[in-house]
């Protein structure tokens, strides 16, 4: 994602807003992070932990129970940053800080754990480097990332009613590969997990990425409200989706494991 994409300002205080409706409508975050903490070794021990991007610290905490040792949580969003503080035991710490822009000594972390956090970096190439150089040789960056082909069914619907961009638009997994060869780490691993959510209306889905904070970020969307009539048509577009279980909401997870050479 280019800078004219993706306003990092914009995501801090969309982010902040939700942090006391996230955790409530989170299931498939939680199901991401989830199935990235158990592609981690079984005999990795990591012992200086970040948990970059950490949100309401629901994996800072699972972080934490899993080595037994202290979290650090660090995220954009200052209003999630205080929500984790108030939700959380007192080994955490709490960060504000962008995952461009690291403040962290250099060789100085054994695992960074982020999980649905790093599709919202306008330079992800200099996110990875920035990782790379925080870690000590054998330590491990481990993130899943949104990919292209991402809520592609609401896309493909608001394309039936208007030209403006509605929906965040997500890195070609072609590109992802690309920058993770770039990033200076010895080796990687990068596996792609398909979710498909279901909802009895349009609303549901609508109503939980405003709930999140993920709501359509990128530069180029239309201004103002969103019009009765246009509301109406992209409901009817949408309903073209509609299968027995509900209507579908496709989205394409890129698993990464990431280790810096011993």
């Amino acid at each position: 994602m280019t800078e004219m994409v993706i306003d990092k300002r914009r995501v801090a205080e969309s982010f902040s807003r939700a942090a006391s409706s996230y955790d409530q409508a989170a299931e498939f975050q939680r199901q991401v992070g989830s199935n990235l903490l158990a592609r981690l070794p079984e005999r990795f021990a990591p012992q200086a932990i970040i948990d970059l991007g950490c949100g309401t610290g629901y994996f800072t905490r699972a972080l934490t129970q899993r080595y037994q040792q202290p979290v650090m949580g660090l995220d954009l969003a200052e209003g999630m940053l205080r929500f984790a503080n108030s939700q959380s035991i007192a080994e955490s710490s709490w960060v504000v800080a962008d995952a461009e822009a690291l403040p962290l000594k250099t060789g100085s972390q054994d695992l960074i754990f982020s999980s649905l956090a790093l599709q919202w970096c306008p330079d992800l190439l200099r996110a990875l480097t920035q990782a790379a150089q925080a870690l000590r040789p054998g330590g491990c960056l481990a993130f899943s990332t949104l990919v292209e082909g991402t809520l592609t069914e609401l896309q493909q619907a608001w394309q039936t009613v208007d030209g403006f961009v509605h929906v965040n638009r997500f890195m070609p997994l072609a590109d992802l590969q690309q920058l993770l060869a770039m990033a200076g780490f010895g080796r990687w691993h990068c596996e792609v997990e398909e979710h498909v959510l279901r909802y009895a209306q349009l609303s549901g889905l609508t109503q939980e990425l405003k709930a999140l904070g993920a709501h359509n970020l990128n530069a180029g969307r239309p201004g103002g409200l969103t019009g009765r009539a246009r509301l109406r048509a992209l409901t009817q577009a949408y309903e073209s989706f509609r299968q027995p279980a509900g209507l579908p909401a496709t989205y394409q997870v890129a698993q990464i494991l990431m280790f810096k050479e011993s």
